[in-house]
């Protein structure tokens, strides 16, 4: 196949037609320069996918140094949102290169993540499922919550207080309680929380 003419595009690319006038692919113009592609050149099948395959990668690891310049990202997470517009290859490429180069780290994210999300009083099941919703291993997680080892009580009471004052005192202990729960605190850090603020159980010990 012969690239029949190049033409520079908005964005700065270069768009390849091949001898028909048919538009083929764009790729980047350290991409064409370093693989000598000019007007009038012949270039197989295979050579054509290799030249886009390294193309997109070159246009891949850009985008992901655009999404870490509004903010950190832990690798599973970077990958995912690469494949919503490269392939599977292309995002896997950008994200190794994004790690050659120190700009993502698993560990650093996970465990400036957790405290964030401890300093909004979140539960450690919730920590760790939000974290796990970031592509963070099992491992990475645990060392995180670990190393910050956050008082799931206090979290609790801190909620309760900012949010549930005013449901117990009309009576909505349950719903408190149902909440809370949901919110992944333990059944033991709920009923200390509640007891740390005046919250008794019922005549039976209950507290359901």
């Amino acid at each position: 196949m012969t690239i029949s003419r190049i033409a520079k595009t908005k964005q700065g690319r270069f768009s390849l037609f091949d001898e028909n006038g048919d538009f083929l692919f764009s790729i980047d113009g350290e991409t064409m320069v370093k693989n000598h592609v000019r007007e009038g050149a012949a270039l197989d099948a295979a050579s054509l996918e290799a030249l886009k395959e390294q193309s997109d990668t070159r246009k891949a690891k850009d985008k992901a140094l655009g999404y870490l310049s509004l903010r950190d990202h832990a690798s599973g997470e970077l990958y995912d949102k690469l494949c919503r517009k490269f392939d599977a290859r292309s995002a896997a490429a950008a994200v190794a290169e994004m790690q050659r180069l120190g700009l993502i780290n698993d560990e650093n994210f996970a465990r400036h993540r957790a405290k964030y999300l401890a300093d909004q009083n979140r539960s450690p099941r919730e920590i760790r499922r939000r974290l796990a919703e970031k592509g963070i291993d099992r491992d990475a997680v645990d060392t995180a919550l670990a190393e910050l080892a956050p008082d799931e009580t206090q979290a609790c009471r801190a909620l309760i207080e900012k949010n549930y004052g005013r449901r117990l005192r009309e009576g909505g202990r349950d719903k408190v309680i149902a909440a809370l729960a949901r919110r992944g605190f333990s059944y033991g850090a709920i009923r200390a929380a509640l007891e740390q603020c005046g919250e008794t159980a019922d005549e039976d010990g209950s507290w359901e």
